[in-house]
């Protein structure tokens, strides 16, 4: 049994970016904590009625799953910026500390949202090996509509380990689901046929019918 954090910018980030991949540790006995990072708060974007809906849908998610531990740490939705980083860095190190997690998955740093990069830098400074020595391996996901609108870094998504979510594959899509505003039509990024597309696009390249593509950036040996 081993312990496994997933770090999501966003609610739905989890779910397009390892959904599978939760399901599989869940269905081996492994303990999957999933961290929100950020919040919407209410405003014209965002109005009282969404809030209300969001909240429901990550308890929803949450059920699905059937996660026994889920952490919010409340950084306003598109508004995190630099000066955020050394509150970001010791939040995570605290929960990390307390989880002591083996794994680790965590968004592509040169994803399109800048949510995401931040996090994605926060993160560094947490998996230096003698601050928490306990992490074995961190895979970074892709994220429809973020990591493959990357066209400007020089740096794109370049996986080199995959898990195999055919048996998966279908229960992912139907905890999508549960994200009524981000889910719609193909061709949107976030569709039910883009899911499945991506799943069987990287199967095809490890040789599993569907699976989740992930850059290992760190791994203990």
């Amino acid at each position: 049994m081993r312990n496994v954090i997933v770090i999501a910018p966003h609610p739905d980030d989890e779910t397009l970016g390892c959904g599978g991949s939760i399901l599989k540790h869940i269905n081996q006995g492994d303990n999957v904590s999933w961290i929100i990072i950020t919040q919407p708060k209410e405003n014209k974007e965002f109005n009282k009625s969404f809030l209300i809906k969001r909240k429901k849908e990550i308890r929803n998610v949450k059920k699905k799953y059937n996660l026994k531990k889920y952490f919010e740490l409340n950084f306003e939705t598109k508004k995190i910026r630099g000066n955020d980083i050394a509150d970001l860095v010791n939040k995570i190190s605290r929960l990390f500390s307390d989880l002591k997690p083996n794994i680790v998955f965590a968004p592509y740093h040169n994803d399109v949202h800048t949510d995401h990069q931040i996090i994605s830098i926060a993160l560094q400074s947490n998996i230096k090996w003698f601050r928490h020595q306990y992490i074995e391996e961190v895979l970074l996901y892709e994220t429809l509509s973020e990591t493959n609108f990357n066209r400007i870094y020089s740096q794109m998504f370049k996986p080199n380990t995959y898990y195999d979510i055919s048996k998966y594959l279908n229960k992912k899509i139907s905890i999508m689901k549960i994200y009524k505003s981000e889910f719609q039509n193909h061709p949107f990024p976030r569709s039910e046929l883009s899911i499945k597309s991506l799943a069987y696009l990287r199967g095809s390249e490890c040789g599993y019918i569907a699976a989740e593509a992930f850059e290992l950036i760190y791994q203990k040996k």
